[in-house]
């Protein structure tokens, strides 16, 4: 454990869309853009236990971020996957300790690994936790980038969606997107036939951090952008043409979503446990239903309300307030994005870092790509 990089030793972190536990890591799929060159694990292609499954979980519900039923939960999703063979029984380790808690927080568990029907039979008899299996395909066909083979999770994304009686949910987690790589006509309308082989769809884009753009300039692949950016970039143009063609689809299709969240809730009937909500451009795709359920569940905090909610984090000491509206509350003096995240879910409701501004109808996502005036 000591001989990792700093950012590696923390097994529990809070990312978007939910508190991951990650104490097995290191993985042999070799995407290219993969997050773990910005974690300093790139080369750890062996996947290795950092503690016994029974210590993780522990660290894991006794975290300060940790609150049952309710925070967003996710498993191995930054430096290994799920369902490699080595994996598989710690994972299942995992969500059997985190159920037999009778714990109901959604838990997120991504995926581009052959799955088995065995693995769906496990998955279904968890009787409390909220699982939404995610599926991670691409298109992308340079072997150079991504050479584990696609075909792999379309047929595990087939085989869970069609598994019969199912508790948990299924996502067509299209990622990430790249202009000049997988975006032409072709991959966009295969994109749309394999969304009818999940209960909803996600699109997003690429983190091209600067760790990511020295491996790809290292060894020799084609740099996607010109620039490296802090957030996913998705150009408005690119977004444009996916929301057309997924238009074109035949009517009751699973619906598309921009969000994680948004989509990870709407399968479970819920509302957006990321209050994005308030950011009413992001919902002009959504079921009218869900649109509903997340209207009547949004509420305005107050600034006491937030601070109040950040009371027990010793990292929030030097919070404030600067702005409340109905879209979104803007703070500054938190030292991570972290503390923000918790406060986003613990209060379902858009909170913004006022060092990183949102612009409006860029929904989060890197400047790169967004050139209108009104984007």
């Amino acid at each position: 454990m000591a001989a990792l990089p700093e950012r590696a030793r923390d097994v529990v972190e809070y990312r978007k869309s939910g508190l991951s536990l990650n104490h097995i890591q290191g993985c042999p799929l070799g995407c290219a853009y993969c997050i773990r060159h910005t974690y300093g694990l790139w080369d750890a292609r062996l996947p290795q236990a950092l503690m016994s499954d029974a210590e993780a979980v522990e660290q894991f519900v006794s975290h300060r971020y940790f609150r049952p039923h309710d925070t967003p939960l996710q498993v191995f999703n930054r430096a290994t996957d799920p369902f490699l063979p080595g994996v598989r029984e710690h994972l299942f380790a995992v969500l059997e300790d985190l159920d037999s808690r009778e714990l109901t927080n959604h838990m997120l568990v991504i995926t581009r690994a052959r799955m088995n029907v065995s693995d769906c039979e496990r998955l279904n008899a968890l009787r409390h936790l909220k699982v939404t299996l995610l599926f991670t395909y691409s298109g992308i066909g340079d072997k150079r980038i991504e050479p584990h083979p696609a075909q792999t999770v379309v047929n595990s994304m087939r085989l869970a969606t069609a598994h019969a009686a199912r508790r948990y949910r299924t996502i067509f987690y299209w990622r990430p997107l790249v202009p000049g790589l997988n975006d032409t006509t072709a991959h966009l309308a295969r994109a749309a036939v394999l969304s009818g082989w999940a209960d909803a769809t996600v699109f997003t884009g690429l983190f091209y951090r600067d760790e990511i753009a020295d491996y790809y300039r290292a060894n020799g692949l084609p740099e996607p952008y010109q620039e490296t950016a802090r957030r996913k970039i998705v150009p408005e143009t690119l977004e444009r043409r996916i929301l057309a063609r997924f238009a074109r689809r035949p009517s009751g299709a699973p619906p598309l979503f921009r969000k994680t969240s948004c989509a990870v809730s709407y399968v479970h009937g819920l509302p957006d446990y990321n209050g994005h909500y308030g950011i009413n451009e992001l919902c002009d795709i959504c079921p009218a239903a869900q649109l509903d359920m997340c209207a009547r569940a949004h509420q305005v905090p107050t600034a006491p309300q937030l601070h109040e909610a950040a009371a027990g984090l010793p990292e929030a000491a030097h919070m404030h307030v600067t702005e409340v509206t109905e879209r979104a509350a803007q703070v500054e003096g938190l030292p991570s994005e972290q503390p923000r995240y918790y406060l986003q879910h613990r209060l379902a409701f858009q909170i913004h870092d006022a060092a990183h501004p949102h612009r409006q109808r860029r929904h989060g996502r890197a400047d790169l790509g967004w050139e209108s005036a009104n984007g």
